[in-house]
């Protein structure tokens, strides 16, 4: 496994200013989530200490253009849309996020943040929707899921599960009733794009009642894998 160190600090920043690495920032229909469907403005962090082996943004663990806060803000401004969802790779492994995130909610944004689970997200801002994603065996990452952020989750909030095969789906469904996570906040299912049938996962939670949310990427049924939509 790669040493989380090599990953989770994005490179050595050139000034003392609050900046950010950015791998991109673009205007679309948010594809994930309680917005799905709503116009977004998408900043995309450069960095994640994590590798999911069905990863759709390994193009963001390297590379990004630094870029102060106040930049990013007036580029957001630029789209003329009211919701912000700060992603990644992994947002929260670049500390100045936080700011970031407290910044866009000043700015009266209705504000989603989309992290692995595996940072601590106790001091994201109250205003900010967290969407935690709780990682199954298929990801092959399940070790780093950060189970003390559950303590975090106010109803606002939302877990995701992204759902590889059966072994996943049994996974995610012990979690669920063990944790009573549906009391807590929503929870949604989603299948890996292109490795799960998404009826299969839809039989599944339709013959367990779960008290879950079924999801697929609509922004993947638009668009595909491309960059930036």
């Amino acid at each position: 496994m790669i040493a989380a160190a090599a990953h989770a600090e994005s490179p050595v920043e050139p000034t003392a200013s609050l900046r950010l690495r950015i791998t991109e920032i673009f205007h679309s229909l948010q594809g994930e989530s309680d917005s799905m469907g709503w116009p977004t403005v998408f900043i995309r962090l450069t960095g994640c200490p994590l590798r999911c082996v069905w990863c759709d943004t390994e193009y963001s663990f390297h590379g990004g253009q630094w870029q102060d806060i106040d930049e990013i803000l007036d580029r957001v401004s630029g789209f003329g849309a009211r919701h912000v969802c700060v992603t990644g790779g992994e947002p929260l492994a670049q500390k100045r996020c936080l700011a970031l995130l407290s910044r866009l909610c000043d700015l009266d944004y209705e504000v989603s943040l989309e992290t692995s689970g595996a940072l601590d997200i106790a001091d994201v801002d109250p205003r900010v929707r967290r969407v935690v994603d709780l990682k199954p065996p298929g990801s092959g990452e399940v070790g780093r899921n950060l189970w003390r952020n559950l303590d975090y989750l106010a109803t606002r909030d939302q877990l995701k599960f992204v759902i590889a095969d059966r072994t996943d789906y049994d996974w995610s469904v012990a979690r669920l009733r063990e944790h009573a996570l549906a009391e807590r906040c929503p929870v949604l299912f989603s299948p890996v794009h292109g490795k799960l049938a998404a009826h299969d996962l839809a039989d599944w939670i339709l013959a367990d009642r779960l008290p879950v949310r079924f999801q697929m990427q609509l922004h993947k049924v638009l668009w595909g894998n491309q960059p930036g939509r």
